[in-house]
């Protein structure tokens, strides 16, 4: 798998929040994407950039916008894949992906269909739910993670930082947050 592509667009939003993050308090904001049809509040005030990435030899345009808050991680991507069985293994590889990248074991996994597909009779979706725990630079750390496709869209709503810095609380905040539109 190439997960290559995704490194760097992770990388160069971590780069841009950190030199964004100037209070180390939870200041949580409503957001609205212009991009796909999503809602979720964020801890600080995000930044957003997208670029063309290679998910198991899928080039996507993903939209990545996110808010680092003490070193952790509040992050939303989206992206439009040619069709629906496409969206859902964008939802296997992204989720491969960022596990890999922190050298993660997962804890807990839960798959099923999208809440937002489990009540309609058209759209198609599925979703995955993860709490992941790793090490990077000799550094425990954690990911939480929900994967979902509906129809031709996929989202991945994650929350990663070190182990010790990430509160249960402000994890609960943020992925309940997240709703489709």
């Amino acid at each position: 798998m190439r997960t290559s592509h995704l490194k760097p667009l992770l990388l160069s939003l971590l780069a841009s929040l950190s030199l964004a993050a100037c209070s180390p308090q939870y200041n949580w904001r409503d957001y609205s994407s212009q991009d796909a049809p999503f809602r979720v509040m964020f801890p600080d005030k995000p930044a957003t950039h997208a670029r063309e990435v290679d998910l198991d030899g899928m080039k996507v345009k993903m939209t990545m916008t996110a808010a680092q808050v003490d070193g952790t991680m509040f992050a939303v991507g989206s992206g439009v894949a040619p069709d629906a069985d496409k969206a859902e293994a964008a939802v296997a590889a992204m989720k491969t992906a960022l596990v890999r990248n922190i050298g993660a074991t997962i804890k807990s996994e839960k798959g099923g269909k999208s809440s937002a597909a489990a009540g309609s009779a058209t759209a198609r979706g599925s979703a995955i739910d993860i709490d992941a725990s790793g090490v990077q630079k000799g550094v425990p750390m954690r990911l939480v993670g929900h994967f979902e496709a509906r129809d031709k869209r996929f989202y991945q709503v994650i929350v990663m930082g070190k182990e010790k810095d990430i509160s249960q609380e402000q994890v609960d905040m943020f992925m309940s947050s997240f709703k489709l539109q």
